[in-house]
């Protein structure tokens, strides 16, 4: 059997051949691996900061408006590249303003401060740090953190350089044509691919397969490796597509705060207008008062009559803004009970009654027989159909027709309201129920309120349960509102006890009024004494705490903000005192809601007023003194 030597001039060729090879291959695919690396690296690098760039275009108007749902909205949208793994926004002070994930105490940590612009490689992630500009100004800083797992890329790298060295040195083995040709030819189809690729950017294109071997799997890689690019090129398009859509949602929330804003502007100078309407009259009846000529009695209940008229319509505007208040902020307690609606109908009328006769209206209604019983509030459901009333009458032209109608069914009751008035355009029913927009809000037609009626309205028969529409053919054709309410159950509630209107009248009473505000203080003294009542006036705590064991007073009449010792502090000092340990507390106070009146109760009091004061409620708690065994603790 023929052996070749060992040192044949075969092998040492074919050995000087593949060391050269070899060594020529080695060299290039580590120059490749390096080219490659410094490229995956760079190309890395050059995502993030194109997608911190976005970021920092998104971020900046948050910054400036100090909008931090915004900021942190705009990098959840990192969620779509999950190879980013931790983002954060900083103020220009390098304070932390918005993070991704949201949770502070999520994982992975985020620096508590910006640092200096850059990137850096930690382990298997890469870190960025990039300022947001604006006109040359610094707004803050932009973090991203993202996977870099460049050891796994080396691994893949060199796995798929071996495999084509290793087929190489076999083909530089078998010198012949045709492997040169199957080699060479795919190689260069790869090139023009590539060529074509960079100058078309159509990812789509493929190098054709023409073989099964390494250079067959490094064409499938190639396609793979385009495949890929392509993948993440529509990601990043569908990113921008998201920025861009989030943008224009941004945009219109500009308009729409632009739009809120003149909205509260246009509301302000309504209030403006609506109080200086009651305080001019005012005005003139005091003025009439004050005149040093004996005046003619007509003349002097005229202008009486003028300030009770003016007064009530301004407590009519405060009462409407604070329970508007008190139903969006959830403060709002119905007092519900079974109560006829026909009555509560009847209530209405009687106080729109005056609108509509001082405008020449017709009022047309028909209301059922019999009871129609509903679980409400009837103060409160007074209050909506009155105010519907109220507004036909208002935006009718005098003389027109208004009509309140019932229809009952098994599930409830509707109620309508309609008129012949200026009706509602198309545009305008989707927005009428809306806070401040008014139907007509022309300065023609004088009072035309604050616009927050129909507002109330809707949310006082939402808290019942039901709802309100309306419906116009539109201008010049009138208006109809319907309410439609549940008729319910009889629910087994506790229901405020109403005052006694049987009390008896009082007797001479004992007072002592406790308020820093002097007119009021005096007006209140001159009430009380026209009644009958002895009354001492002291204008702050320690001087009503000082003059109470002489006056020994048999009611104390206190505001709650007093200097030196406000309201409820000295109803528990009073409380301690024998002489005034069971003398009936009364709260005269502007602050009415349901915790206050609660802090009135826990202090000792045993009434709660708002000002300006009833007189007829006054009278009727004059009239009835309260057991101590009575009072809320």
């Amino acid at each position: 059997m023929n052996q070749t030597p060992r040192n044949s001039l075969r092998r040492k060729v074919v050995l000087v051949v593949l060391s050269t090879t070899g060594v020529a291959l080695l060299l290039s695919a580590t120059a490749l691996l390096i080219y490659e690396l410094r490229s995956y690296q760079a190309s890395w690098i050059g995502d993030l900061q194109t997608q911190a760039d976005i970021i920092a275009r998104a971020s900046g108007p948050a910054l400036a408006f100090n909008d931090r749902k915004a900021a942190t909205e705009n990098l959840a949208m990192l969620r779509l590249r999950p190879h980013i793994i931790a983002a954060a926004v900083y103020r220009a002070n390098g304070e932390l303003f918005a993070r991704y994930p949201a949770a502070p105490q999520a994982e992975p940590e985020i620096p508590p401060r910006a640092r200096n612009a850059g990137h850096a490689v930690n382990e298997d992630q890469l870190e960025l740090f990039q300022p947001i500009r604006e006109n040359n100004q610094v707004l803050g800083t932009v973090y991203l953190r993202a996977r870099f797992d460049i050891l796994g890329r080396l691994i893949d790298y060199a796995a798929i350089l071996a495999a084509v060295m290793l087929s190489s040195l076999i083909v530089a083995a078998l010198v012949t044509a045709r492997l040169q040709r199957a080699v060479t030819m795919p190689i260069l189809d790869v090139a023009q691919v590539a060529r074509r690729v960079m100058q078309s950017r159509d990812f789509s294109l493929r190098a054709p397969k023409t073989s099964d071997d390494e250079v067959g799997a490094l064409v499938d890689a190639f396609n793979d490796m385009l495949a890929e690019v392509g993948r993440r090129t529509d990601a990043l398009e569908q990113s921008n597509a998201h920025l861009s859509i989030e943008m224009a949602q941004r945009r219109k929330a500009e308009q729409a705060l632009t739009a809120a804003a003149r909205t509260k502007d246009e509301f302000l100078a309504t209030l403006a207008h609506e109080l200086r309407n009651p305080l001019a009259p005012i005005s003139n009846a005091v003025e009439l008062l004050r005149r040093p000529a004996p005046l003619d009695g007509a003349v002097q209940q005229r202008a009486l009559q003028i300030l009770a008229r003016q007064v009530q319509q301004m407590v009519r505007l405060i009462d409407d803004l604070l329970d508007v208040s008190r139903i969006t902020t959830g403060k709002l307690l119905l007092h519900k009970g079974r109560v006829d609606l026909c009555a509560v109908l009847q209530s209405a009328i009687e106080i729109a009654t005056p609108s509509i006769e001082g405008r020449g209206h017709r009022l047309e209604f028909a209301l059922p027989a019999r009871p129609v019983e509903l679980e409400c509030d009837a103060m409160r459901l007074a209050q909506v159909f009155a105010n519907l009333l109220n507004n036909a009458a208002k935006y009718t032209d005098p003389g027109g027709r208004i009509a309140l109608t019932m229809q009952t069914d098994e599930r409830g009751v509707t109620v309508r309201v309609s008129d012949s008035g200026i009706g509602i355009p198309p545009e305008m029913q989707g927005r009428i129920f809306d806070m401040f927009v008014q139907a007509d809000p022309s300065h023609e037609r004088g009072k035309s309120g604050l616009g927050v009626g129909l507002t109330l309205a809707r949310q006082l028969i939402a808290l019942h349960g039901g709802r309100i529409a309306v419906a116009s053919a539109g201008l010049g054709q009138g208006s109809e509102f319907s309410v439609w309410l549940p008729t319910g159950q009889p629910a087994a509630t506790s229901q405020p006890v109403a005052a006694d209107s049987g009390a008896p009248q009082s007797a001479r009473r004992r007072i002592l009024v406790a308020d820093d505000n002097v007119d009021f203080a005096t007006s209140l003294c001159s009430i009380l004494e026209s009644m009958g009542h002895v009354v001492t006036v002291v204008h702050d705590g320690p001087s009503a705490l000082a003059a109470a064991p002489a006056v020994r007073p048999d009611f104390i009449f206190l505001d709650i903000g007093m200097p030196g010792l406000d309201g409820y502090e000295l109803a528990r000092g009073l409380r301690t005192l024998d002489l005034t340990r069971n003398s009936v507390l009364v709260a005269i106070t502007g602050w009415g809601q349901e915790k206050d009146r609660v802090k009135a109760r826990e202090a000792g009091f045993d009434h709660h007023l708002v000002k300006p004061v009833d007189v007829v409620q006054l009278a009727k708690i004059l009239g009835t003194a309260v057991a101590p065994s009575d009072r809320a603790a």
